[in-house]
């Protein structure tokens, strides 16, 4: 049976947490084609989030388990526990749950039949269906143009909280993703289609969460200097899988 490890970042979500995590996990006891296991990442939180996420791993089992980094930052968040991971595929989504949860098994299909190595949520897809301001909406079109333009990356949306990739493409592509915070989706994805690997955009249904923490001029700025950074110094070359190597 497919291993699958959904990881939850968190930084100061003592409120959200536990009813969060509890529709997460009836979803997956609903979904038993798969091996399933819910990995809360708090990332230096300052409230209780991890005290809370104890006790919720305690109450839930082997099916919670938490992971405390000790910085802040989703993208070393990320990067620490996918790296550490024995699952055969590695995904996250928002503590929000934003992106509905039951697009989880299309984020995690084309990777189960080796159509992709990388699947990732899409809002801005023509089919997805999404609630957020006009604000929000125009940043993230803007962001994409800016990415299109500047690193050409050819997405429609790079920054859902909505990721899911093989073990092997997060063995292969994590080590050389630098950015720890806000920029690690995006250089992800770009560091994946520069070496032609196998990527499959998802259509999402998403709400905006009204509460978000992202400071938007703050990410803005920290974006264009990771694709600076990333014109600057080239796009990292990455092995091949082993049945590309083959």
């Amino acid at each position: 049976m497919t291993k699958v490890q959904l990881v939850l970042p968190v930084y100061n979500e003592q409120q959200i947490l536990p009813e969060s995590v509890s529709k997460l996990r009836d979803w997956c006891l609903d979904h038993p084609e798969y091996d399933w296991q819910i990995t809360i990442a708090n990332n230096a939180s300052t409230d209780d989030t991890l005290t809370v996420a104890r006790k919720l791993a305690l109450t839930y089992g082997d099916l919670v388990t938490v992971h405390d980094i000790g910085v802040k930052g989703r993208g070393i968040a990320l990067k620490t526990v996918w790296l550490t991971s024995e699952a055969d595929i590695v995904a996250y989504m928002d503590i929000d749950l934003s992106t509905d949860i039951n697009h989880i098994t299309e984020l995690i299909e084309p990777i189960v039949s080796g159509d992709s190595e990388i699947s990732y949520g899409s809002r801005l897809h023509k089919d997805a269906k999404t609630k957020r301001s006009f604000k929000r909406e125009f940043i993230s079109r803007s962001y994409v143009l800016v990415l299109r333009l500047l690193a050409g990356l050819k997405v429609t949306d790079a920054q859902c909280g909505f990721k899911a990739m093989s073990n092997s493409a997060a063995t292969r592509l994590l080590p050389e993703v630098i950015d720890t915070q806000w920029f690690f989706d995006s250089e992800l994805l770009i560091i994946a289609q520069h070496n032609g690997i196998a990527m499959k955009e998802v259509p999402v249904r998403w709400e905006e969460d009204t509460d978000t923490r992202v400071k938007i001029i703050q990410t803005a700025l920290e974006d264009l200097s990771g694709i600076w950074r990333l014109r600057r110094n080239g796009i990292p070359i990455v092995a091949p899988s082993d049945q590309e190597s083959l």
